[in-house]
């Protein structure tokens, strides 16, 4: 067997977060759950995203919400009917059981098909794509004195085409992009650029917050749209948070991320007269952090008063008094990256 599948078991006793956490660690999508070495069952980011919508504490073990009905290969199928399978659920890897149920074997995705491959077999989706490309990028300065942040290189592309080029390989094709400082160099770079993204900027004259600048789109969307921050990478299939995003008939729907931080003191818990309730050493504290990723009913855009300082926090507050439907999707902690700094911008440049 190919021992590359040991870096993806994990004990069934393991918590979600440390699930979660190892499949940051590792880069990896699915775990192979055991139980005193036997496998259990498969653990997918899918499960975990599921298991923080519905509200499942971080802390319980994973095998409350391992998913029992999986399908799984077996060694009475030969390899073209193995692939076959893999291919239609577009699995990351593929477990291969005896007449026991014990694993012999696994197959990964990358054994038969390309990652590209992965992403073409899913049908894919044209929605309007807004970026905020408007803000002077001041966590990035002095760079940003010279040029736009949107137009910071990651290797051979700007950050903003790394963010276009997610959303079209997905199948978007229209974007709207919101500039103001230094309009004129962006502008002026697409326009020379051979590129295949259609692209309508549109301007505010002077900044609106983080979607005020939207109400200048009334009228020319009119279907569900995204909405991206322009120093935002996140590593999550778009497609899959339109569809949580439809199911739930959400008005809105913030992508959000796991965050973990540990306090590195023992907290401590009191009840009347200063009496000692509780002692917990360098406690973990997790919290859904807002990504400034987006999907939006149409119809909100009439919400956004016009020529107005108006954040996408403003908008919330006023569809949560009308007792709208806000929903929030999850993604691991490393998979959303905050490039608007000179920290997170530098190990980007790492990567890449």
């Amino acid at each position: 067997m190919d021992y590359k599948y040991l870096e993806r078991i994990i004990d069934c006793n393991q918590t979600i977060i440390q699930a979660l956490k190892k499949m940051d660690e590792k880069r990896v999508k699915s775990l192979l759950v055991v139980e005193q070495g036997h496998f259990l069952s498969m653990l997918t980011i899918g499960d975990i995203q599921r298991a923080i919508i519905n509200k499942v504490d971080l802390n319980r073990k994973i095998d409350k919400i391992i998913n029992s009905n999986k399908e799984y290969a077996s060694t009475a199928e030969d390899v073209n009917t193995i692939k076959e399978k893999m291919l239609v659920m577009r699995a990351e890897c593929m477990p291969v059981l005896d007449e026991k149920g014990e694993m012999v074997k696994v197959y990964f995705w990358e054994d038969f098909f390309s990652d590209k491959a992965k992403e073409e077999f899913k049908e894919k989706i044209n929605l309007p794509v807004v970026i905020m490309a408007g803000g002077q990028g001041t966590r990035l300065r002095p760079l940003t004195n010279v040029i736009p942040k949107p137009l910071i290189p990651i290797s051979e592309k700007t950050i903003l085409e790394v963010i276009m080029d997610q959303f079209e390989g997905i199948g978007c094709k229209k974007f709207y992009i919101s500039v103001n400082y230094k309009a004129e160099i962006l502008e002026y770079y697409f326009n020379h650029l051979e590129h295949k993204y259609d692209i309508e900027f549109f301007r505010e004259e002077k900044p609106l917050g983080t979607i005020g600048s939207v109400s200048l789109l009334k009228n020319k969307i009119n279907t569900p749209f995204f909405v991206s921050n322009c120093d935002n990478l996140i590593d999550q299939d778009f497609r899959d948070v339109y569809e949580y995003h439809q199911n739930n008939e959400n008005d809105i729907t913030i992508i959000t991320s796991v965050k973990s931080y540990q306090i590195p003191y023992g907290v401590i818990e009191t009840g009347p007269n200063g009496l000692l309730t509780n002692l917990t050493e360098k406690p973990e504290m997790t919290y859904m952090i807002n990504t400034g990723v987006y999907i939006l009913q149409p119809e909100l855009i009439n919400e956004i008063p016009s020529n107005h300082f108006f954040h996408i926090t403003d908008l919330i507050i006023r569809l949560r008094e009308k007792n709208g439907k806000i929903g929030c999707f999850p993604v691991s902690e490393k998979s959303w990256t905050d490039i608007g700094d000179w920290t997170e911008y530098n190990k980007i440049l790492c990567k890449y």
